[in-house]
Order: C-alpha cells, then sequence, then structure tokens
C-alpha cells in the first residue's frame, strides 16, 4: 500500500533554528509543539485520538514540572542572603597592603588559653582576633569571625594551626614581616643553636610592658588551685635532656596531650615573649579530660600522685611499651633498677628480732622504678629537755639508707630489703613521703631533711658491679629542682576553728648563673643554696655528674 504524501514538505515545517530551551517554553508553545508534530506525520484531524490527547497530556505534565522548578529555583533565590555571594579578594589592593595592621594591640594577645571558639566553644579551625584576642571559628561568609569583623571592625585575625594571617571581610591573607612576632607567639620554636645555649649563656629578655625576665625563669598562673601542677611542670622544665627533646623534636603526630606539654615548655623558654609569665590553662585542660578530672584546676592535688600519672601517661603518648624498659625519653631519663629481698615473718620463739633476716627462704626479685621513696622517721610527740629540737631534722643520707641492702624493713608480714643496681639512670625522682592517713584523719611529719646541693654520693647504696663501675669510686648526683611544701593555718568554720591550706613551691637551679630560684606560681624570688633545705622537701630531682672527658648533650 503506497503511502500517502505529505501535505506540506518537512523543510517547510522544521526550520533551521534550534528549539527554544526547555526553562523559557510555556504551555502555549506545548500545544504548538504538538500541532507541528501531527502535521509533520501526516496526522490532521482525523488522526487517533486517543494517542493526541495522550500525547498532550504528557506535553502539559512535562511543561508544568518545568514552570514548577523554574519558580522554586526563583523562590531560593530570592531567599539567599546576600552575603553567600559575596567574592573575596586574592590579595590585598595596590597600595593598601598594611591596611588595617595598625589596629593590632599585641598587648591583650594571649594564646596560652584553650583554643576554643568563643561562641561555638568548637575546638576546629580556630582564627584569633589580633584586635581584641578573642577565639572564633572559621573566617568563611557565615562564619563568627566574619560577623565579628562586621558587627565590630576588626579585621585581622591569625589562624591557630596553620600561623597564617588574614583579613576579613576582605578574606586575603597578609604577607607582611612585621607579624612574624605575632606568628612566633602562636608556636614558638628556637632553633637548636639557641636551645644548646639556654644553660650556658646569661640571657635576659624584656616583654611588651618592659619587665626584665628570664627565660626558664617565668611564674605560672595560679587559675584557682593548680598550683601543685605549676610546681611539677616548673621542675620538668629544668630536666636538660627531656627539655630539649620537647623542644627541638617534630611532634606534630603525636598525641594532644604530648603537643600542648611541648607547646608549654617552649613557652616557659621563650626569648621573646609579650609577657613574663605564662598559663597552663591548655595543658590543664586536656589533663582533666584525659585523667576524667582526677587532676583539674579547681582542685588541689598531691604533686607526686600527678607526676606519676604525668609520667606514665607520657611514656605511652610517646610510644613506649608498657612492658620493655627503655622504650621512650621518659624511661631513658628516670628508670632505673632495684634488687629487692623479701622474707616471710613466722612467730618463731628464737627468733629475737623481727626484722633479721634468716639465711634460708630468701626471695630476690629486680623491679624497675622511675621514683624512689623516702620514708621519715616518725616525729617525736615531746620536745626534749632543752626545747631546741622544735623542729626534727634528719640528713638525706639517713633516709637514703633504706636503699643500702641492710637495713630491712616491714611490710605487712615480710620483711624487706632493697639494694639499687647500676647503671643508675641520669636523673634520679626522691619522693619524700610525708602524708600518712589513718582510719580517722591525714597526718603530716614537719621532720627537715637536710642536705647539699653538690656531691650527692650514691655508690653506698648501689650493688658493686664492676664491670659497669669501678670499685670505691663515688657516684656523684647534683640538685636540679626542689619542689617543697608549706602548710598555712586559715580561719574555718568548722569545729576546730582553724584549718590548714598548702602551698606548694619549686627551687630551681639556674645553671649558667650558679644561682637558685624559688618560683611560687606568678612568684619569681632568688634563693640561697645554703639555706634550701630549711623548707620542708617533698619531691627532689637529682642529676648525675658526667665523668671527665663527656662533653653535655
Amino acid at each position: 500500500m503506497a503511502k500517502r504524501a505529505a501535505e506540506e514538505a518537512l523543510e517547510s515545517v522544521v526550520g533551521a533554528d534550534s528549539p527554544a530551551s526547555k526553562k523559557t517554553r510555556t504551555n502555549g508553545q506545548a500545544i504548538q509543539r504538538v500541532d507541528a508534530h501531527r502535521k509533520i506525520n501526516g496526522h490532521a484531524e482525523e488522526a487517533d485520538e486517543r494517542n493526541g490527547k495522550n500525547f498532550l497530556a504528557a506535553a502539559y505534565h512535562e511543561e508544568e514540572g518545568l514552570e514548577e522548578t523554574k519558580a522554586s529555583e526563583e523562590e531560593d533565590d530570592a531567599n539567599e542572603s546576600a552575603y553567600t555571594s559575596t567574592t573575596r579578594q586574592q590579595a590585598p589592593t595596590e597600595g593598601y597592603s598594611d591596611l588595617y595592621l595598625d589596629t593590632i594591640d599585641r598587648t591583650v594577645l594571649d594564646f596560652d588559653f584553650e583554643k576554643l571558639c568563643s561562641i561555638s566553644l568548637s575546638n576546629i579551625n580556630v582564627y584569633a582576633c589580633l584586635v581584641c584576642g578573642k577565639y572564633f571559628q572559621g573566617r568563611g561568609p557565615k562564619s563568627h569571625a566574619y560577623f565579628h569583623a562586621l558587627d565590630v571592625g576588626h579585621h585581622v585575625y591569625v589562624n591557630m594551626s596553620s600561623k597564617k594571617v588574614y583579613v576579613l571581610p576582605e578574606g586575603y591573607e597578609v604577607q607582611s614581616k612585621s607579624l612574624d612576632d605575632v606568628k612566633f607567639q602562636v608556636d614558638p620554636r628556637l632553633a637548636k643553636q639557641e636551645v644548646t645555649q639556654l644553660d650556658r649563656e646569661i640571657k635576659t629578655a624584656w616583654d611588651l610592658a618592659g619587665k626584665q625576665y628570664r627565660p626558664g625563669f617565668v611564674g605560672m598562673n595560679n587559675i584557682k588551685a593548680n598550683d601543685y601542677f605549676n610546681a611539677v611542670i616548673q621542675a620538668l622544665a629544668h630536666i636538660t635532656p627531656l627539655r630539649n627533646y620537647f623542644m627541638l623534636e617534630d611532634l606534630s603526630n603525636r598525641s594532644a596531650l604530648v603537643q600542648r606539654y611541648s607547646v608549654l615548655i617552649r613557652k616557659i623558654w621563650n626569648t621573646r615573649a609579650f609577657k613574663s609569665h605564662v598559663s597552663p590553662h591548655e595543658l590543664l585542660q586536656q589533663i582533666s579530660r584525659q585523667s576524667d578530672k582526677r587532676f583539674d584546676l579547681l582542685h588541689q592535688s598531691d604533686p607526686v600522685d600527678f607526676l606519676s600519672w604525668f609520667l606514665n601517661n607520657m611514656h605511652l603518648a610517646l610510644g613506649g611499651s608498657k612492658t620493655k624498659p627503655g622504650t621512650s625519653i621518659l624511661q631513658r631519663i628516670f628508670q632505673g633498677k632495684l634488687k629487692v629481698e623479701s622474707q616471710q615473718i613466722t612467730p618463731r620463739a628464737d627468733a629475737g628480732d623481727r626484722l633479721r633476716f634468716e639465711d634460708a627462704d630468701i626471695n630476690q626479685s629486680v623491679i624497675h622504678y622511675m621514683m624512689l621513696t623516702l620514708d621519715l622517721p616518725a616525729a617525736p610527740l615531746f620536745q626534749d629537755e632543752l626545747d631546741k629540737n622544735i623542729i626534727p631534722q634528719v640528713p638525706l643520707t639517713n633516709i637514703l639508707s633504706k636503699y643500702d641492702g641492710i637495713k630491712p624493713q616491714e611490710q605487712m608480714n615480710q620483711r624487706k630489703r632493697y639494694r639499687l643496681l647500676h647503671p643508675l639512670p641520669p636523673y634520679l625522682l626522691f619522693h619524700i613521703k610525708r602524708f600518712s592517713k589513718n582510719k580517722f584523719v591525714s597526718e603530716r611529719n614537719p621532720t627537715i631533711v637536710t642536705f647539699s646541693t653538690r656531691s650527692l654520693d650514691m655508690s653506698p647504696y648501689v650493688e658493686p658491679n664492676l664491670k659497669l663501675h669501678p670499685l670505691g669510686e663515688p657516684i656523684w648526683y647534683d640538685l636540679v629542682a626542689n619542689v617543697t611544701h608549706e602548710a598555712v593555718r586559715t580561719r574555718d568554720d568548722s569545729v576546730e576553728g582553724e584549718a590548714e591550706r598548702n602551698i606548694w613551691k619549686c627551687q630551681v637551679r639556674d645553671r649558667a648563673k650558679e644561682e637558685w630560684s624559688e618560683i611560687q606560681d606568678l612568684f619569681v624570688e632568688k634563693a640561697a643554696a645554703e639555706t634550701l633545705f630549711t623548707k620542708e622537701s617533698y619531691l627532689m630531682v637529682w642529676e648525675k655528674r658526667r665523668e671527665k672527658g663527656k662533653t653535655k648533650s
């Protein structure tokens, strides 16, 4: 059957121009499109009405969907705020590279506090306003820093992670060299040559207020009751190999505890600080979270308990092993070996002395230690006849005899003897046990421990080993830091009417000047080496004297 010829040629129906876009097409245009389609295929009014109706309905449905999409897009454009389409400058306008830099107020800048946004309390992508010192999150058109720039008129901000400085709301980065001192305060880093000269050169510096200070001998802010923390950190900051490690090593891939401690140590030894003191707030907040608020800035704790927790957690954070010794810098500095001999106490009638060791049944073991505990003799209940010994005194060598391997001690139902083993660690930590608890009260032993700051011979307390150390040759240790305790009477509403408040201080040695300083929170004062023992020593750090011919590390 021959096909019926078309009424019009295809070239006359379909023009050369492209069809209009779907976005601008209307319902009337859709009807014209259907009519054209009918003419092209030779269908007139006698064509299949059902197919035509279905096609027309589909065309109408398509166009209505396009119109609804267009209407929703126009509505979104109308509701969109103006700042979402703000264009950011890639560079400052020519001739205005130092715009707003004169508004920076360095006297209000304090980067010691925890990096949290002052509005959202988020620690992600935090910027510091260099005009007022507040922290804000982000710098985009919807960020808190952007709103702060528009609302208050503060335009210069520094990123606390990358240390890049930006101008808002324009959004460009500032490349001026005049901001290098601000970037240095965010994360102070000294060169290796500067670090090695800290203990050799007598270097003084001045803060922005014109106050002179000595790097490394600066006060630490006591936020409420964190003086125990300040004393321990000051003592650790003057242990040379530990300080050099945290000042020079790249610890960016370590935990937050390690990074924040490293920053605090570098701020204590900052030679170009804006202020002559530091605040431990950032590290304290991290310790409070990690210890489940066992150690925080609101409640006073025991310095030795805190030091034990801190050393163990830092050891693990630095990749140290729980079983293998000497796997971190902390263990290589403080860890030593101790021989323990123990024997069961039996109720024998012929045993005249409970603490007398018998030849048989002696158990020996070797343990590792990070700190040595020294026990004080019991304080006398009454004064002597001449009323001289109001406060009892004992030499340090007497309480060190606990580790001579001869003097036994009774613990529960066992007698024990202790002896140090070679080699001794480069630094020794002594804990003088002053506090004891019974079922009713906590007691404090006020006995004064007398000592000399130089030349403590540890050879009598070490088991001889000719392979490691010549017999009879002394092993000298010098005092580096001494944490002291002071009890102050305060009025109280309790029945007794008075209570004791603990005050913790730290005495540290200045190697360059060969002088001593006593640091109590923000107060730094000189101290005489001859009178250091007059305080109640609680935690002592002793450094092993290097042999002749060996240089200092």
